[in-house]
């Protein structure tokens, strides 16, 4: 071998220069992306979180301040005045305690029925399932205030008017959560149920033993927009309650307004009061959704 087949040290070195110049591009350019999307999110956080925090805030302050000029979104002389005069108005405890069990049997009966519905969906091949599929769908195309008069007269005829049974049996099947579960089970390998029926396990197992423990994840989803729902529906309980010892949150605070003007001071102290058990809600149950892994059991 001659001494020009020898590489020198001075032909590798240019290489191994722009070799290490590249990767640092290639992290430079990722993290302007990464610093562009925060960005752009935290601008959006900011737009859709100042209303919320403005009313918050406003809660706060005595009636005569709610209007003064210049606006001011911090309170001068902060106040509970509005939410014990809100408190004290109407019979709030009650209401609690009547919207708490309407929303914990409601979302505990739509998350069995949905997930028994979109089980049999995703998972037995039948026509007619699938064209009951597309009539649970057909539903999402119609307006709620179009399905309220037959509603009200089939629960009326059925004698649960001015029940509790009357406002939750009609919100119990909901085509979104069947829509969620049968999505979720199109996932499961059809291979994990054929394996447990040659294993000897019945349909019922495999639905309660596998089926049922993959899905938490959509459950607790669920489970967290059904009570969301169930909390601020208004119109439902209004048409089928009459009596004010049955009446929901939401029929409480429209009580409170009246017919000549508003006590925009306790009205906003009563919305914030009932804004407190959905918050206590998401934040108990968001780590639970976030952290959960869909694809726990499975195998590529």
């Amino acid at each position: 071998m001659t001494t020009t087949d020898i590489p020198r040290p001075a032909d590798a070195g240019p290489g191994r220069a722009l070799s290490k110049k590249r990767p640092r591009r290639a992290a430079t350019g990722g993290l302007r992306q990464a610093v562009s999307a925060t960005t752009l999110l935290w601008i959006l956080a900011c737009l859709y979180g100042l209303p919320v925090l403005w009313f918050v805030l406003s809660s706060f302050k005595p009636a005569s301040d709610l209007f003064s000029y210049p606006l001011t979104l911090v309170p001068h002389n902060p106040t509970l005045s509005g939410f014990k005069a809100a408190w004290d108005s109407a019979n709030f405890s009650q209401y609690f305690i009547n919207t708490a069990i309407v929303c914990v049997i409601t979302t505990i009966l739509t998350v069995g029925v949905s997930c028994c519905t979109g089980y049999a969906l995703a998972k037995y091949d039948n026509k007619w399932l699938k064209v009951f599929f597309l009539c649970i769908l057909a539903t999402t195309m119609l307006p709620s205030e179009v399905m309220l008069a037959p509603e009200f007269l089939v629960v009326r005829d059925l004698g649960l008017y001015n029940s509790f049974a009357g406002i939750i049996l009609p919100a119990v099947l909901t085509a979104t959560g069947c829509f969620m579960f049968r999505q979720f089970f199109l996932t499961v390998p059809d291979e994990l149920v054929e394996a447990a029926r040659i294993d000897g396990a019945r349909e019922l197992s495999i639905f309660l033993r596998i089926m049922v423990p993959l899905s938490r994840p959509i459950m607790l989803t669920l489970a967290i927009l059904s009570f969301q729902w169930r909390w601020n529906d208004y119109i439902w309980p209004l048409l089928m309650l009459n009596d004010p010892n049955k009446f929901t949150v939401q029929i409480g605070i429209q009580s409170i307004v009246g017919a000549q003007n508003i006590n925009w001071s306790v009205l906003l102290g009563a919305s914030v009061i009932s804004m407190i058990p959905l918050i206590a809600i998401f934040l108990v149950f968001q780590r639970y959704v976030m952290g959960a892994d869909i694809n726990a059991g499975l195998k590529d």
